[in-house]
């Protein structure tokens, strides 16, 4: 069984919103399925960091879930910026329940186990302009990555972090996110979020200050999920 993430997906399978208007994004569903399917089994498992469907309300979104859902593994998602989609943990769960979609597994201020490790995460948000409603936002993600974490090491896993929006860029770098990293002596935070040559190239991959950062947008990956599996039993 091994370990997948790509986040990114953008899906416009419900709205006509595709991004092949952008450099490098062209076919890009296509290739994301042709990819999955080349190297995932439904042994498998695959987190989905944010930004999964352009749909702008959870009904309108099923044919993005349905899409994700027919391709194997388990997948386990959380809210990216763009997932206007997104509404409760409870009526997620029950959308899902309803329509069979049982591969899918929220993250939302929880865990889930795999081989020793905790998958944990957030959001995760930017505070660019140091905005009273910016930093509230990022201290409430900020909270909820603590209290995902916690889940893990509560259950005795090695947590390993998934966000959406990246903790260091180029830099700068994101405290109240940092902080809880810290806190918990976290070694692994994959996140996305960031999209294009020019901010790819800022991106923070590789260690800094004890942490090892990996981008794992869907343009960053060739939209082919990574495996990190190894990866992230590596100091």
């Amino acid at each position: 069984m091994s370990l997948f993430v790509i986040a990114d997906l953008h899906l416009p399978l419900a709205v006509n919103k595709p991004m092949d208007i952008f450099g490098g994004w062209d076919n890009y569903v296509e290739r994301i399925e042709q990819n999955w399917k080349a190297k995932i089994t439904p042994d498998d498992t695959v987190v989905l960091p944010g930004d999964i469907s352009w749909s702008m309300s959870l009904e309108e979104s099923y044919p993005d879930m349905k899409f994700i859902h027919d391709l194997p593994g388990t997948k386990i998602i959380s809210k990216g910026n763009h997932d206007y989609w997104w509404n409760t943990a409870a009526k997620m769960n029950r959308f899902f329940e309803e329509r069979g979609l049982t591969s899918l597994n929220i993250l939302h201020n929880n865990h889930y186990a795999y081989e020793g490790f905790g998958i944990c995460g957030s959001r995760g948000w930017i505070n660019e302009n140091g905005e009273a409603a910016d930093l509230k936002v990022l201290l409430r993600e900020a909270q909820r990555l603590d209290v995902s974490i916690r889940s893990a090491e509560q259950a005795g896993l090695t947590p390993v972090v998934f966000l959406h929006y990246p903790p260091v860029y180029a830099g700068t770098s994101n405290e109240p996110m940092l902080a809880v990293l810290r806190e918990h002596g976290i070694r692994w935070c994959f996140y996305g979020h960031l999209h294009g040559k020019k901010t790819h190239a800022n991106a923070v991959t590789g260690k800094r200050a004890g942490i090892n950062y990996r981008l794992i947008a869907a343009d960053y990956l060739k939209f082919d999920p990574l495996d990190i599996t190894e990866l992230i039993k590596e100091d």
